[in-house]
């Protein structure tokens, strides 16, 4: 659930009771909404007619004007002008005291727990951890406390009433933040762009540098295996190589047609040993 979703609700019973109260008991109803718990936003209040009619009433102008600071005022501008209100009770001090937080808060991020001291006027540190930490059950700021730097780390807020004039503000910083936005996503998309270039490039010459390692390999290969195929047998100035050394092997009759007979008969008889001559006379070996 968001931060304040339920504030209006909390509101809404004293919205219906204002309707037909004027003057005292209009005066009355303010006290009381500025003083019931879970009450921290009154811009619908403050609309109506009969409520801002207090504002020119001689002797409620100061409820009126009591309103406005627990709208979107903080402690300090009561203790600057204490006499423009009514005397604050004790559950209304602690209440403008948590609305003071959240409006600091809206500024900075990070809480100094000396500028939250000063501003809320609070004693000691322990008071001041304490009334955090119960705007953080309340469920209107959420944060957490560094007691080691002192400070109060704040994460979000429940948004305050805006004050007459304070509109202008709003929009003109949120157009600044608008423009902040584009340009950083301009600025994304321009990198983007860029990575999506360079990563297509590098594909390119990578898939060339594939294709001319694939082109050398196979005229290596092709290389090899021309220089294998060059090695054969020569006669008679024809040359055989492996294969047609093999055709030759295996049809009949082929050497006698590519070579002549005396040749095939030298090429037959070549490597054996002479047969002993006939003509001449063998000599008997005598045997004992």
């Amino acid at each position: 659930m968001d931060l304040g979703s339920n504030f209006a609700a909390k509101l809404e019973p004293f919205l219906l009771m204002a309707k037909s109260l004027k003057g005292a008991a209009a005066a009355k109803l303010i006290a009381d909404a500025t003083s019931a718990p879970g009450v921290f936003v009154f811009s619908e209040l403050l609309e109506l007619a009969n409520i801002q009619e207090l504002s020119k009433h001689e002797t409620h102008s100061k409820s009126y004007a009591l309103l406005e600071l627990f709208a979107y005022r903080t402690y300090e501008d009561y203790m600057q002008n204490k006499d423009a209100f009514p005397p604050l009770n004790a559950a209304q001090t602690t209440k403008l005291k948590h609305l003071s937080i959240v409006s600091l808060a809206s500024q900075r991020r990070i809480l100094p727990y000396p500028d939250l001291l000063r501003a809320l006027d609070m004693p000691t540190v322990r008071e001041l951890e304490d009334l955090i930490i119960d705007a953080i059950y309340l469920d209107i700021l959420r944060g957490r406390l560094d007691q080691k730097q002192e400070q109060l780390e704040v994460e979000y807020t429940m948004g305050r009433d805006l004050a007459p004039g304070a509109v202008d503000a709003v929009l003109a910083a949120l157009r600044d933040w608008a423009s902040t936005t584009a340009s950083v996503l301009s600025t994304l998309d321009a990198k983007l762009a860029t990575v999506a270039a360079q990563a297509a490039s590098h594909k390119d010459h990578l898939a060339a540098h594939d294709a001319a390692l694939q082109s050398a390999l196979l005229a290596a290969a092709k290389d090899k295996n021309s220089k294998r195929g060059g090695l054969g047998m020569a006669y008679g100035g024809n040359v055989l190589h492996d294969r047609d050394a093999m055709d030759v092997d295996s049809e009949p009759g082929l050497i006698d047609r590519m070579l002549g007979r005396g040749e095939q008969e030298n090429v037959k008889g070549k490597g054996r040993k002479p047969t002993p001559d006939s003509s001449k006379p063998q000599r008997k070996r005598n045997r004992f």
